[in-house]
């Protein structure tokens, strides 16, 4: 239950005086990740499809609708909703696959990589707002280091996901 009543009997341990400030950093990283997704400079619809592309984009390999549903964490109707409307407007198209002629998999069209480009653009306009106090230095290595949060994570979730896991 979510109430905005008192929280009786549930004292997080991030707010253990005992906690190191390190500690108490990291325990901050879901919160704060959730923050950046509610806030990201784009409609709901834009946050859906430069997911939907950046997922295909970034795909090692040829991605299917069940695939990029397991990649995003959602039901596959949810993705072939998603998927549909991307068809519709032009930024994704359906092949068969070169490794399978059964299956179908997903690419981008030209429309769909001008629209990830244009999604990465607003965004690094967004952070370099956000960030305007901070030194060049602070921002690139910020970039870097979540850039490289996202590979890892995603290397992670493959991990997971090939041994059976949640």
């Amino acid at each position: 239950m979510c109430g905005r009543g008192p929280r009786l009997g549930r004292m997080s341990s991030a707010s253990s005086p005992e906690r190191s400030p390190d500690d108490q950093a990291l325990d901050q990283i879901g919160p704060a990740l959730s923050r950046l997704r509610r806030r990201a400079p784009a409609s709901g619809r834009d946050l859906s499809r430069n997911l939907v592309l950046n997922v295909i984009a970034d795909a090692p390999g040829e991605t299917t609708v069940g695939g990029l549903a397991a990649e995003m964490g959602v039901a596959q109707p949810v993705a072939s909703r998603t998927v549909a409307a991307c068809i519709e407007e032009g930024l994704l198209r359906r092949a068969a696959s070169q490794s399978d002629g059964r299956r179908t998999v997903l690419e981008l069209t030209e429309h769909g990589e001008a629209e990830r480009n244009r999604f990465a653009t607003e965004q690094r306009a967004a952070f370099e707002e956000i960030t305007a106090a901070w030194s060049p230095e602070e921002q690139v290595q910020f970039a870097r280091l979540l850039a490289r949060y996202g590979v890892d994570a995603a290397a992670w979730s493959r991990r997971r996901a090939a041994a059976g896991g949640d």
